[in-house]
C-alpha cells in the first residue's frame, strides 16, 4: 500500500491504499447512513400520521425536534473533535445514535414520538466529523472539493432514505404486517447500517495522517482550549447565516417534501419519496459543484472570490425557491426543485469551502458552529410549517426570500481580500495539538 503521512494534494476516488483515501470514503459513509436514520422516518410520515393521529400542527413539532436537536450535537461534536480526534468522536455517536432509531418503533402516541425525533436528531451532528476529519487528510488548495464531496455523498443520504424507505415499508406490509408495524420494523435497517460503519471507522480510520492521537503521543490536558472568542468574527456568522439558508433549506425539504407532495399533487406515498429523493439525488454532484468551484475561484481571487460565489449561488436558491412556490402544475414543481436543489446544494459546498480558511487553529469549533447555523435554520423553517395559517407554498415563499436577503449580507461581508485563498496554510498538526484542521 502506498502510505504518505502528509495531508494529500490530489483526490484520488477508485483507491483505497491510503489512510486519507479509506477515512474520506468511510467518513462520507458515516454521514451518509446518519443522515439514513436522521430522516428515514419522513418519507413514512403519510403513514405515520394517519397511524397516530397526528395533526398539521404536531406533524410540524416534530420536524422541528428533529432538527433542533442537532444544533446543540453539533456545537458539541465540534469540541470533542478538537479535543478527542474525529474517530472516537465518530464511533461513540455511530453506537449512541442508534439506539433510538432502532427504538423509534416503541413510540405509541404524539408525545412519545416527539421524544424519539428529538432523540434521533443528534447524529445530524455526524457532519461536522465528515468535514472536520476530510479537512484534516486534504492540502489546502483542495479542502474545499474535498469537504464538498464528502458532505454532499453523506447527504446523499437523504434523497435515498426517501426512496427506499418507503419500498422497505411496502415490502414488510407484503410478508403480511400492517401498517402499523411495517413503519416501525423499518427503522431496524438504519440502526444495523450504523453499527456496521462504526466497526469500519474504529477499524480502517485515523485521526490524522501521521496516527491517532493517542498514537502520536497527544494527552488530553496538552491539547488546545477552545478559543471561544473567534466566534466575535462576523465571517463565521456571516458563513452561520448562510448555511442556516442553504442547508438548513434542505433538511426542512426533506422533511416536507413527501407529505407536500402527496397533500399538494396527490401523489402516493411511493411516488413522493420517490420524487423527493430525487431532491437529494443532486448530492451526487450538487454540491461537489461547489466545492470545485469555490477552490477554483479561490485560487484566482482569494477569500473574496469564495464569498461572492456563496452569494450568487444563495441568490439562485431563493429565487428558485419561490418560482416552485408558485409551480403551476406537478411537471413544473418538479423542475423548479431541480433547479433551487442545484444552487442550494452548490452553497452547501461553497460553504464550506470558506470554513477551513477562517480560522485554521480553531476549525472544529468552526465547523460545529456553521453546522449548528444550518439546523438553526431548519429549526426555524419548521415553524412556517406548522402554522395552521400558512401554506406549504407561502412557507417556500417567504423562506426564499430570506434567502435572497441573506445572499446579499453576504456579498458585501469582507473576507480576505487579495490573498488566494489556498495561499493560506492551515496547521495540520501543530506541536501542542494535532486537533486543527
Amino acid at each position: 500500500m502506498q502510505q504518505t503521512n502528509r495531508p494529500l494534494d490530489k483526490i484520488r476516488l477508485f483507491t483505497l491504499d491510503t489512510i486519507q483515501m479509506r477515512t474520506f470514503h468511510i467518513t462520507w459513509l458515516m454521514f451518509f447512513v446518519c443522515f439514513f436514520g436522521w430522516f428515514g422516518l419522513a418519507p413514512l410520515m403519510p403513514a405515520i400520521r394517519a397511524d397516530l393521529g397526528l395533526t398539521k400542527a404536531q406533524v410540524g413539532n416534530t420536524i422541528i425536534a428533529s432538527v433542533s436537536s442537532t444544533i446543540l450535537a453539533r456545537l458539541l461534536i465540534g469540541k470533542l473533535c478538537d479535543a478527542l480526534g474525529p474517530r472516537k468522536t465518530a464511533v461513540r455517536l455511530l453506537l449512541i445514535g442508534s439506539i433510538p432509531v432502532l427504538l423509534v418503533g416503541l413510540a405509541k402516541d404524539y408525545t412519545t414520538f416527539l421524544l424519539f425525533r428529538l432523540a434521533i436528531g443528534i447524529i445530524g451532528g455526524s457532519f461536522v466529523v465528515t468535514q472536520f476529519h476530510t479537512s484534516m487528510m486534504f492540502a489546502p488548495k483542495i479542502k474545499g472539493t474535498a469537504n464538498a464531496i464528502t458532505g454532499g455523498w453523506g447527504n446523499l443520504g437523504g434523497g435515498v432514505t426517501n426512496m427506499v424507505m418507503p419500498l422497505i415499508f411496502s415490502a414488510i406490509v407484503g410478508f403480511g404486517y400492517t401498517a402499523h408495524q411495517a413503519w416501525r420494523y423499518a427503522m431496524i435497517v438504519p440502526a444495523i447500517l450504523m453499527w456496521v460503519v462504526a466497526f469500519l471507522y474504529y477499524r480502517y480510520t485515523t485521526d490524522t495522517p501521521t496516527g491517532n492521537y493517542s498514537d502520536i503521543g497527544v494527552k488530553t490536558s496538552t491539547r488546545r482550549r477552545t478559543d471561544w472568542s473567534i466566534l466575535a468574527d462576523w465571517r463565521i456568522a456571516a458563513l452561520t447565516l448562510a448555511y442556516a439558508m442553504c442547508f438548513g433549506m434542505e433538511i426542512t425539504f426533506d422533511n416536507v417534501a413527501s407529505l407536500h407532495f402527496v397533500d399538494n399533487f396527490h401523489l402516493t406515498q411511493h411516488s413522493a419519496g420517490f420524487w423527493a429523493g430525487m431532491f437529494g439525488f443532486m448530492n451526487l454532484f450538487a454540491r461537489a459543484l461547489g466545492g470545485i468551484f469555490s477552490d477554483r475561484v479561490g485560487s484566482r481571487w482569494g477569500m473574496r472570490g469564495k464569498g461572492s460565489l456563496l452569494a450568487l449561488v444563495l441568490l439562485l436558491e431563493g429565487l428558485g425557491l419561490i418560482a416552485f412556490a408558485h409551480a403551476p402544475d406537478f411537471v413544473m414543481a418538479i423542475v423548479f426543485m431541480l433547479s433551487f436543489a442545484l444552487f442550494l446544494k452548490m452553497a452547501n459546498g461553497a460553504v464550506y469551502g470558506i470554513v477551513p480558511f477562517v480560522n485554521e487553529e480553531n476549525v472544529g469549533l468552526i465547523s460545529g458552529v456553521v453546522g449548528a447555523g444550518g439546523n438553526l435554520g431548519g429549526m426555524l423553517f419548521g415553524f412556517l410549517f406548522k402554522s395552521e395559517s400558512i401554506t406549504y407554498a407561502e412557507a417556500f415563499t417567504y423562506i426564499g426570500l430570506t434567502v435572497i436577503t441573506i445572499a446579499c449580507l453576504v456579498a458585501v461581508t469582507r473576507w480576505r481580500a487579495g490573498e488566494p485563498a489556498n495561499a493560506v496554510q492551515p496547521t495540520t498538526a501543530p506541536k501542542s495539538t494535532p486537533a486543527t484542521a
